[in-house]
């Protein structure tokens, strides 16, 4: 009987012990992860300033009369002029393209009426298109609009339709250095915030790259272009 006493506390003991070590063993991993589960969520910013590298110039132009067949002539000569104006400032015939000539007959408009009291019956609109990688070029043809008017052509500059759009399509280029930029601006927030709570900044543990988006740096230099992108990154913090 006392033998089986002592069987029965010996267990008792070991059962006790065993208890005791898996508590201190989970208490333990309770605390690395505790530890491990500390983390800090920053944003990191990086901008560039880029050169526009293609530009596209819809080019519209206007004429009345009352006469169809000088309508055309002018339209042509007109269009013959401006032509000679991009060719002299540099652009090639393949950066061209030329659009169809519109004419509306205001005695003829089935759906504003016959309007015969208009000093004009033909209106002619007449449309041409660059598209170019000059860009310094298309700056400084648009400077030197003045030597059109001079020859009697008077561009129409409505603000969506006419106005030149200056594009940055080599984002590509630019990307991985941009990323690694916005990744270290994201590591200096967070190592001065761990560095506030008495910590260090660890290992990555969630990183999200935000939208790159592409302004111009100013409306008086659309053809400068800012790039800029956000990343979220999440890091885990540790003791010192």
């Amino acid at each position: 009987m006392v033998k089986q006493e002592s069987q029965f506390v010996a267990a008792a003991g070991t059962l006790a012990l065993g208890l005791v070590v898996a508590s201190l063993i989970l208490g333990n991993s309770l605390i690395r992860f505790k530890k491990l589960d500390r983390s800090v969520v920053v944003k990191g910013l990086a901008e560039m300033e880029v050169h526009a590298n293609v530009a596209v110039w819809p080019i519209t132009f206007s004429e009345a009369s009352n006469n169809l067949s000088e309508l055309q002539s002018t339209l042509d000569r007109k269009q013959k002029i401006i032509l000679d104006f991009l060719s002299v400032g540099g652009f090639s015939k393949e950066e061209i393209s030329i659009g169809m000539v519109n004419i509306t007959d205001h005695q003829a408009n089935i759906y504003g009426g016959n309007d015969r009291s208009a000093e004009f019956r033909y209106i002619g609109r007449a449309q041409m298109t660059v598209n170019t990688k000059k860009t310094d070029l298309m700056t400084k043809a648009i400077s030197r609009l003045t030597d059109l008017v001079g020859q009697g052509i008077v561009l129409n500059q409505d603000q969506y339709e006419s106005r030149v759009q200056y594009l940055f399509t080599d984002l590509n280029s630019i990307k991985p250095s941009m990323i690694e930029s916005a990744t270290k601006n994201a590591r200096e927030a967070a190592e001065k915030f761990a560095s506030d709570s008495k910590s260090q900044v660890g290992k990555i543990k969630k990183a999200t790259q935000g939208l790159f988006s592409i302004e111009d740096r100013d409306v008086n230099t659309p053809q400068i272009k800012i790039v800029r992108v956000v990343t979220n990154v999440e890091y885990y913090l540790v003791d010192k």
